[in-house]
């Protein structure tokens, strides 16, 4: 099989079930920032593999990614094609309860916030704190699209992203922390 298809060649793009749309549709632009997100990630957990490495962080990185995938998956499927019973496709309240575990696993190691802190550090800390950035602009357009077609997007879609976004925070901190960077507040 071909990477290339040339079925997109005029600018259109399939979703699940086949229909074609525009890749400027809001739909194509939320899953793509979704992709990016998921990137962004990737490059935050293979900095994350250099020592001195935050052992804990690549595994959870890892599964986030999946976990994007599916968020990916049921972004672009607005008339819920996937079937139910392909459990990676699945995004649940399940999966956001996972995100607050690791959350407060990790902040029990950190410092208090007392003030806003700067984004940097470590090039693993660094990394993360862009994937949050990229993690908010694919929240903002999930919400977007969420308000000119509410009965397509699961409401634990938007759930798992904004919580996602809290632990990228806390983890681009925690890789800071164990790489000896401190922190610099604003």
């Amino acid at each position: 099989m071909k990477i290339y298809t040339r079925t997109g060649d005029r600018g259109d793009t399939g979703l699940f079930g086949g229909v074609r749309v525009s890749k400027a549709d809001p739909r194509v632009a939320a899953y793509g920032d979704v992709d990016e997100l998921n990137a962004w990630i990737g490059f935050a957990r293979a900095t994350l593999l250099q020592p001195p490495a935050a052992t804990e962080l690549p595994p959870m990185l890892e599964q986030i990614q999946r976990d994007l995938f599916a968020l990916g998956a049921r972004l672009a499927d607005p008339a819920h094609h996937i079937a139910e019973r392909v459990a990676k496709a699945a995004v649940s309240a399940a999966d956001v309860a996972r995100l607050e575990g690791w959350i407060d696993q990790l902040e029990g190691s950190l410092p208090p916030l007392r003030r806003f802190i700067l984004a940097g550090g470590a090039p693993g800390g660094a990394a993360l704190h862009v994937a949050r950035t990229a993690c908010r602009r694919a929240e903002r357009a999930i919400v977007a699209l969420h308000g000119l077609a509410p009965d397509t997007i699961e409401p634990d879609l938007l759930v798992y992203v904004n919580r996602l976004s809290d632990l990228l925070f806390v983890m681009a901190r925690s890789a800071n922390q164990h790489a000896g960077m401190p922190e610099l507040e604003w």
